[in-house]
């Protein structure tokens, strides 16, 4: 569904990604693990189109992406949550979920209100609450729930579970274990191992731009040598 082909990246002079390669099949969830400053937000921006890379190639679903503008990649089918959230704090839960659909092109959209209600019961009951009235936690939501409201196909997420409750948290797991049993494709970054565990199938580990590791979260889990040596603090 999302292929990397030996992707690099700069930002000006200094380059921050060198020849990643990487894939995501439908129906996997897939994540980047890695320090602080590794280059695991910068794929995600690269791959929805926020940055240029120096060289090699995105494709979705068979298609070149990279030189497309963001939104036209998001027309494509890929999704994309910022680790800001970035949501409208003027608008109601439902004019930010508005703000998000997209034309089906042809088809009926997979994603409703109304179905996202059910996935996000919270957002359910405060469809006329203000976004700057909500909490860290119900803005995540809102931000999922805007992004799906375009119908993706593959969706990238930039630390999703970074400053929520534990609740929260193992709640957004949940929904990501449901986008998964709906057949997307999903890629995000992330810092905590315990919440990369309970969600991913696969983990790609980027050291300074390289990447490193590539396996199952199951064989990783059990490398106590690869994880001090890559994640560790």
């Amino acid at each position: 569904m999302l292929e990397l082909e030996r992707l690099s990246v700069a930002y000006g002079a200094a380059q921050v990604l060198f020849d990643l390669t990487l894939n995501v099949q439908a129906g996997e969830v897939a994540v980047l693990l890695g320090r602080n400053g590794a280059g695991k937000s910068t794929c995600l921006k690269t791959i929805i189109g926020l940055l240029r890379p120096l060289s090699g190639a995105i494709r979705f679903a068979g298609r070149r992406t990279d030189g497309l503008q963001p939104f036209q990649i998001a027309r494509l089918g890929i999704g994309y949550v910022p680790e800001d959230r970035r949501i409208f704090s003027d608008l109601t839960v439902m004019q930010n979920l508005e703000v998000g659909r997209q034309a089906a092109c042809g088809r009926r959209s997979q994603w409703t209100p109304r179905r996202l209600f059910e996935l996000f019961p919270n957002l359910g009951r405060m469809q006329n609450r203000l976004g700057a009235r909500m909490s860290g936690g119900e803005q995540q939501m809102l931000t999922i729930a805007r992004c799906l409201m375009g119908d993706p196909k593959a969706i990238l997420l930039d630390e999703p579970s970074e400053g929520l409750a534990p609740l929260i948290a193992e709640q957004l797991a949940n929904i990501v274990a449901e986008l998964k049993r709906e057949g997307l494709a999903v890629l995000l970054c992330e810092q905590s191992q315990y919440f990369a565990q309970r969600v991913a199938d696969r983990a790609f580990i980027i050291e300074r731009g390289h990447l490193r590791y590539t396996g199952t979260m199951q064989r990783l889990a059990a490398d106590i040598e690869v994880r001090d040596k890559y994640l560790a603090i």
